[in-house]
């Protein structure tokens, strides 16, 4: 089995490392394209403006000066082209995607062009508590979890376009309660947290950051999974159309 790996935290990302120590346990034939840099939050953003570098680390290892959605174009249809992945691997993020997270998550937005591509695609995040700080996030339960979540999902037959969002508690393995197959919940919005500051030349910036998580999670999505204490599998399809609305629309039109 070929599996391509990819990220949004960077190709030297302590996540990555983690990731990379899963995929051996499932296969000797692992590939790397992964953003140079840190790309959170860069969602399924294409660089149409810049060129784009692709660099060899060694054989299958490579980074790209993009984003997440860019390591994978150039995975697939370049580095890959004449052995494309039969699974792709996105993580392990640094921090949940859960909720509307996965909208601005380029973790997610990997996996999301793995599906558009037609290969089985998997995100996968940690979770970590307030205390953590930089790179200080434990990765132990995505590191003791991840590969039996995953040998569980090879078999699995995915839908087109769709995708798995893996999200993993901020808790020791032992601690771990199971695995849960949840629906994407939705958060309060205003979470968001805007700071303004002054550079030294006296102009305003603003920096976006993340406030209190204000969460109203319902029976079985991934936000009250993580919360329980486990691991939060959950389906994701990129058909965004809500048919429940085409008819009501299709009358005001027609």
């Amino acid at each position: 089995m070929r599996i391509l790996l990819t990220n949004d935290d960077g190709i030297n990302a302590p996540g990555f490392a983690v990731l990379e120590a899963i995929a051996v346990t499932l296969s000797d034939d692992i590939w790397v394209v992964a953003p140079a840099e840190e790309q959170s939050g860069a969602g399924h953003s294409l660089t149409l403006t810049a060129p784009l570098r692709l660099r060899e680390h060694n054989d299958r290892r490579f980074s790209v000066t993009g984003t997440p959605t860019d390591a994978v174009m150039l995975g697939i249809n370049r580095v890959m082209k004449d052995n494309p992945p039969d699974l792709l691997l996105s993580g392990v993020n640094r921090g949940a995607n859960l909720a509307e997270d996965v909208t601005y998550s380029g973790t997610v937005s990997a996996a999301m062009e793995g599906a558009l591509a037609g290969v089985p695609s998997i995100a996968l995040s940690q979770t970590y508590g307030p205390d953590a700080k930089g790179d200080d996030v434990p990765f132990a339960a995505a590191r003791e979890w991840g590969g039996k979540v995953l040998e569980k999902l090879l078999a699995y037959d995915f839908p087109a376009r769709t995708l798995i969002n893996i999200n993993f508690p901020a808790r020791p393995p032992d601690q771990v309660k199971g695995i849960r197959t949840v629906s994407q919940g939705m958060r309060d919005y205003g979470r968001l947290q805007i700071i303004e500051n002054r550079d030294p030349r006296g102009y305003p910036y603003y920096w976006f950051g993340l406030g209190p998580m204000v969460g109203t999670p319902e029976h079985l999505t991934d936000l009250e999974a993580i919360e329980d204490g486990y691991i939060a599998v959950s389906p994701l399809h990129l058909d965004m159309t809500h048919h429940e609305s085409l008819k009501a629309l299709s009358a005001i039109f027609d």
